[in-house]
């Protein structure tokens, strides 16, 4: 199987800025770029990586090496057209905890779905990082956050793009947002009252594409580095 890292993002981000790098995920954390604990990861998992971002010297290196896109979205549409497999796993490159017994939990519990989403309860995140600060949704079965792990069947992803794409001109507009998702789930989620199969069968009505959350038991796959204050609790 192959995976795609993303790891594109702009020079002007506040914490590539601090650190003179292309991308945050180059920052270094205990003497190596961020992205290279990713890499490590997926391989130890016997993953065949594709990365986009910007070029730099890695290790372990990733068998695909695509420039970055300019966008989230462009990025993955880039991995997508250079993966050879169906199902693909998608990362971020920004996670320094990540190991490869996570990775393999979760392309062996994973079910099958045109898109798989992973989450983490708020108890599994505060267990292990009790000083780590995350956003948590609540929903009947609990509070989550969501993970930095995605599977995609890339066959059937393809029809959700142009909506991602849209989402993305969208985020700066939250009403043009929750008509997307549509005002009645949107309250059940803030009133904490929406449910998994709810939220699951709403995503795939909106996306065209069966989706289903992955309940994951490894904290590390919900933890990232965003800005500067995620590296100082990490010491």
């Amino acid at each position: 199987m192959e995976a795609i890292v993303l790891a594109g993002g702009k020079a002007d981000d506040p914490l590539a800025l601090k650190f003179g790098v292309a991308s945050k995920t180059l920052v270094p954390y205990r003497g190596r770029p961020l992205v290279e604990y990713t890499l490590e990861a997926l391989a130890q998992a016997g993953l065949e990586v594709i990365l986009v971002g910007p070029p730099a010297p890695l290790n372990p290196p990733p068998k695909v090496f695509l420039p970055d896109h300019g966008s989230l979205v462009a990025n993955l549409e880039a991995g997508l057209q250079a993966a050879e497999n169906e199902k693909v796993l998608v990362a971020t490159g920004d996670m320094p905890f990540l190991s490869g017994e996570a990775v393999r939990w979760v392309l062996e519990h994973a079910p099958q779905a045109g898109f798989v989403y992973t989450i983490i309860a708020r108890p599994t995140i505060e267990q292990r990082f009790p000083k780590m600060r995350r956003t948590y949704a609540r929903i009947r079965e609990g509070s989550f956050t969501g993970g930095n792990i995605v599977l995609i069947d890339k066959k059937l992803f393809y029809t959700a793009l142009p909506l991602l794409k849209r989402a993305l001109e969208l985020r700066k507009k939250p009403l043009a947002l929750a008509q997307m998702i549509g005002f009645g789930t949107l309250l059940k989620v803030l009133l904490g009252q929406a449910d998994m199969a709810g939220l699951e069968a709403k995503v795939s009505q909106i996306i065209g594409v069966p989706a289903k959350a992955l309940i994951t038991p490894y904290a590390e796959v919900g933890v990232d580095i965003d800005k500067e204050e995620d590296l100082q609790w990490l010491g």
